[in-house]
């Protein structure tokens, strides 16, 4: 038998294939950091617009009055939180059921998202969003986390204002509803993802203890449960519809070489993933309509009563 050369044993091989195609490059989480700063610079300007010294006739009752002196906290009977008085947080935009039904400030079922009841609360909540938000939003980008957190936030305002006693005065603030939603979300995003896990048991497991451990903290005493379930709630359908991924081995064609066959290209979304969206979408709408329906339906039918009387 003659001997091969280089040249030919070279030409002899098969044409070299393209490299596959690049793993999408996670982003860059600055949302989540913002809104940290935010409900840290609005809890310092509520201490500030608190002034608890100027407020009380013995301004040595203020917790830490001599470091602090304006700045120095209600006294721990009043808010054991290491915080502001409740006027103060009710002015700034608490969430008040009377003011929200009867006075048509609705704005502050969103702008009690963003204040905190004190020291002990806004650092809870923090840890809880930089933990769980940053990775959230490195895998899912600003846009769909932003909605995720905002909507979340707004479902757990709905479920607290229609369970606030209104022979009471009460107020709730924090972003608790939105950080539950994103435990929530977190929960819908491994079911309908499920078939791109590896170790689907172990996450799923715990994922549920984190999520139990959590609503258990709620049932604590000055804590607005209602707020984390209704934020759960929101968070968990939310999830069907703006976290959902593309199946495994799914490549969409911007990202596909000149050069590289895809033969068998797989569609991107299987079948039941598709349903859980229109299923989660179906009863989000429902729910956020029956939650401002009930909410504004006492007002509306007593307006109606007073204006037949007259």
């Amino acid at each position: 038998m003659g001997k091969m050369t280089c040249k030919e044993d070279v030409e002899a091989r098969p044409p070299s294939r393209p490299p596959p195609p690049p793993l999408p490059e996670p982003w860059c989480s600055w949302l989540m950091p913002l809104i940290f700063l935010a409900c840290a610079a609005l809890f310092i300007y509520s201490m500030y617009v608190n002034d608890c010294p100027s407020h009380t006739n013995q301004p040595e009752n203020c917790f830490l009055y001599p470091p602090f002196g304006r700045f120095s906290f209600q006294p721990m009977l009043e808010n054991p939180l290491l915080g502001p008085s409740t006027q103060t947080l009710r002015d700034l935009g608490g969430l008040d059921r009377s003011l929200v039904v009867e006075n048509g400030e609705k704005w502050r079922l969103f702008s009690c998202l963003w204040l905190h009841a004190g020291v002990i609360h806004l650092l809870a909540n923090m840890m809880s969003l930089l933990l769980t938000g940053i990775r959230l939003e490195q895998e899912f980008g600003f846009l769909r986390i932003g909605v995720l957190y905002v909507f979340s936030g707004f479902g757990g305002s709905i479920l607290s204002c229609l369970h606030q006693d209104e022979t009471k005065p009460t107020i709730s603030v924090g972003a608790s509803g939105a950080l539950f939603g994103l435990l929530g979300s977190m929960l819908s995003e491994l079911i309908t993802n499920w078939t791109i896990y590896i170790n689907k048991c172990v996450a799923l497991t715990c994922l549920l203890f984190i999520i139990a451990l959590n609503l258990a903290l709620g049932f604590l005493p000055r804590v607005d449960n209602s707020a984390h379930i209704g934020g759960f709630l929101a968070g968990f359908f939310l999830g069907f519809i703006v976290l959902i991924r593309p199946q495994y081995g799914y490549v969409s064609r911007k990202y596909i070489p000149a050069g590289y066959d895809v033969k068998k290209k797989k569609t991107k979304f299987k079948l039941y993933q598709h349903v859980l969206w229109v299923v989660a979408l179906l009863i989000l709408i429902a729910g956020y309509s029956i939650g401002l329906i009930k909410l504004y339906k006492g007002t509306r039918v007593e307006n109606m009563l007073l204006s037949t009387i007259n």
